[in-house]
């Protein structure tokens, strides 16, 4: 039954995180937003929603490690599956100006991240910190969008990536609301389902956090970026895993932070972080020789990202001995 948990746990976040988002993007079409704007916030919440919603959930039943687990290893799923499985689809090519803007404010967040798991706690005033400086990059982020075409133009592309969306109100609410109860219940029972597994086998919570719980609270990440290299977006493919990782830090953290403490396990502090990281900075050199992931590039991303999960299995006990 606990395999039932998550794998309908899965299905529910994925199908509720796709049905939400196209309602809200529906909803602020209607509302007037422009796409630059959609793009660069309601699209950047909503492919982080199944990750807020399970790290909320964890961390209110006193599961911090499966909280802080989920937000490390969708970051290492972000950078080293899903731009790997993109690259090998298409080469992703990505705009200078976007990269050097939202790729700093990653790196930027990763390092903030990985400083805060030395102290081993994220606590309130943390974490509200971390929110307001997401608020206060966004308001930027809009004003400088406003001056640079290129940029705004990124934005805009992601909101095409997300076609056929409600037009008729009741259908947009019912989107929404529909949405939200596929994401609440996708996440009560995929915590479940991964707890009640890591205790029955000894399996430590931190890796099925990093594991099976990141990679499926990143499906929708994976969906919008294979889809944006498929149609050849494959700067918007880029701009979806750096934001993600940027709201993944910033708001998942911060705002799981400001309802309850976060204790930061040991192993993560001492040895995901830090993959995290470098995963963060190897990508700055594989971008930055020629603003783009090539097949070869994007097999290291994959060759990297496997090999780290299979480096998790020496952490079960019993496992390698």
């Amino acid at each position: 039954m606990d395999f039932i948990y998550i794998i309908a746990g899965l299905v529910l976040l994925f199908v509720g995180g796709e049905i939400s988002l196209r309602g809200a993007i529906a909803l602020a079409k209607k509302l007037g937003v422009s796409p630059a704007i959609i793009g660069l916030t309601v699209i950047g919440f909503g492919t982080s929603a199944p990750e807020l919603l399970v790290t909320v959930k964890a961390a209110l039943h006193g599961q911090p490690d499966l909280a802080i687990a989920n937000v490390v290893g969708s970051n290492i799923s972000n950078i080293l599956l899903i731009l790997g499985v993109g690259g090998l689809i298409c080469p992703l090519v990505c705009e200078p100006k976007a990269l050097r803007r939202d790729g700093t404010a990653m790196v930027l967040a990763m390092a903030l991240l990985t400083g805060l798991a030395m102290t081993g706690w994220i606590v309130f005033w943390q974490g509200a910190m971390m929110l307001s400086a997401l608020v206060a990059y966004l308001v930027w982020s809009y004003y400088q969008d406003k001056k640079q075409d290129n940029t705004a133009e990124l934005h805009e592309k992601e909101t095409e990536e997300m076609q056929n969306v409600p037009e008729n109100w009741f259908v947009i609410s019912a989107f929404i609301l529909l949405g939200l109860i596929g994401l609440v219940g996708g996440a009560n029972i995929l915590v479940i389902g991964a707890v009640n597994i890591a205790t029955s086998f000894g399996i430590p919570e931190s890796v099925i956090g990093l594991t099976i719980v990141a990679l499926g609270t990143s499906l929708p990440e994976l969906a919008a970026t294979a889809v944006a290299a498929m149609r050849r977006h494959t700067d918007v493919a880029i701009g979806n895993v750096v934001g993600s990782c940027l709201f993944n830090v910033l708001s998942i953290l911060g705002i799981t932070a400001m309802i309850t403490p976060l204790e930061i396990a040991d192993d993560i502090a001492h040895i995901d972080v830090w993959v995290m990281m470098a995963a963060c900075l190897a990508l700055g050199p594989l971008l930055l020789k020629d603003y783009k992931i090539c097949r070869w590039d994007a097999a290291f991303l994959l060759v990297a990202y496997f090999v780290y999960i299979g480096s998790l299995a020496f952490r079960i006990p019993g496992l390698m001995s």
